[in-house]
């Protein structure tokens, strides 16, 4: 099964949050592989590596690497404008392609965007339009500080009106500067966002700790068992 995780805006923790969530799927027994299919600002795939650090996998063959991360560019900026300037252009139905194919190989593919909901990957097609093509669940992560009320329900209402399940919060206390604001503006989003499944997600430093991926472990739990049974067997 296919999972998306995306954020409220980019250096949110979509990366760590991929691995914390790839170690909770590991740890229900499922096959697990992540994907970073546009890497920009880099010369290899940093955050797909990173992936591999964090949860303790080994690095990618470079026959997977076709797959897991086909497109990456050295210029940090916005997909379209990264892929542009090396007089390329991102095919969303190649990405497609790579994804379903990782699909037949593990249990869970997660894929790990780039920034927030409307950046550009192509001229006329967002973040947005990549998940819309693959109809697959998400995972939104957003920062535990001021002004998340409002960047995390735009996004959870971008989703939504695209039809796009999504799975759950993960909600990122490295940057909390306040307890009251940071718990209080969780309760604002799950109430105004409808949102019922949240993973609160500390500063990690080196692998996943054992706590943190077994709080993923039983946020999937959570998420999955009363409506996905057969995702877990």
């Amino acid at each position: 099964m296919i999972f998306f995780v995306t954020g409220t805006d980019t250096g949110i923790g979509k990366t760590l949050a991929t691995a914390v969530l790839a170690k909770g799927f590991s740890l229900l027994g499922k096959k697990v592989i992540t994907q970073k299919p546009i890497q920009t600002g880099a010369d290899y795939p940093e955050d797909l590596t990173l992936h591999r650090k964090l949860t303790g996998m080994s690095l990618d063959s470079p026959e997977l690497l076709k797959l897991t991360s086909p497109y990456v560019f050295k210029f940090p900026a916005a997909p379209e404008l990264a892929a542009r300037l090396e007089n390329q252009e991102i095919d969303l139905l190649q990405i497609k392609k790579c994804t379903e194919e990782l699909d037949r190989r593990y249990d869970v593919v997660l894929v790990e965007g780039a920034g927030g909901l409307y950046v550009p990957i192509t001229r006329k097609e967002t973040i947005l339009d990549l998940i819309s093509l693959l109809m697959c669940p998400v995972f939104l992560v957003s920062a535990a500080r001021l002004g998340t009320i409002n960047h995390t329900l735009l996004s959870i209402q971008a989703l939504k009106q695209k039809g796009i399940f999504i799975a759950g919060l993960i909600y990122n206390l490295y940057f909390s500067g306040d307890d009251v604001i940071s718990r209080e503006s969780l309760e604002d989003i799950k109430r105004l966002g409808e949102i019922e499944h949240v993973l609160l997600m500390p500063k990690v430093e080196g692998e996943i700790p054992e706590d943190l991926a077994l709080s993923a472990k039983k946020f999937l739990e959570d998420i999955f068992k009363p409506k996905f049974p057969e995702l877990l067997s």
